[in-house]
């Protein structure tokens, strides 16, 4: 049976380890702005998935993909070193797709915002297409109003 608590707190375990290493330790010129933004742990805490972004363009980005993977087995033994479980758990980096998405939502709420200042400006100068009061009244009420 898997403990899902003692994954998490690993998994956060992990996040700030690779982190603090990637700050300190890792001098690969390839490796950019980088930013571990999610770490999670299988339930038998065999493999761990670390999730990161990088500030910059496609290349940037594909710079310090290759400098994670290259990486990775210094992470892995200070992971290891600091966390002290028995079975060190094999990571894997994934660039997170969280800034993407972002902009993505970003542009369609510029786009609605667009479209609603249209009908705004197009709703203040409408009139009724018909009648100010458009409901029919019976002929009784009517013939006390004209009097």
């Amino acid at each position: 049976m898997t403990d899902t608590a003692r994954a998490r707190k690993l998994a956060d375990r992990i996040q700030v380890v690779v982190a603090q290493t990637l700050e300190r330790r890792i001098k690969d010129p390839r490796l950019g702005f980088v930013t571990i933004t999610d770490a999670r742990v299988t339930g038998d805490l065999r493999e761990a998935t670390v999730f990161y972004t990088v500030f910059g363009d496609d290349t940037e980005r594909e710079a310090t993909a290759a400098a994670l993977e290259s990486a990775k087995g210094v992470l892995r033994s200070e992971v290891g070193r600091q966390t002290g479980v028995r079975f060190t758990p094999t990571l894997t980096f994934v660039a997170d797709a969280l800034p993407e998405n972002a902009r993505n939502i970003d542009d369609l709420l510029d786009r609605a915002r667009a479209i609603d200042a249209a009908v705004r400006t197009t709703a203040a100068g409408a009139t009724y297409a018909g009648d100010a009061d458009p409901y029919k009244v019976p002929a009784s009420e009517r013939d006390d109003e004209d009097e």
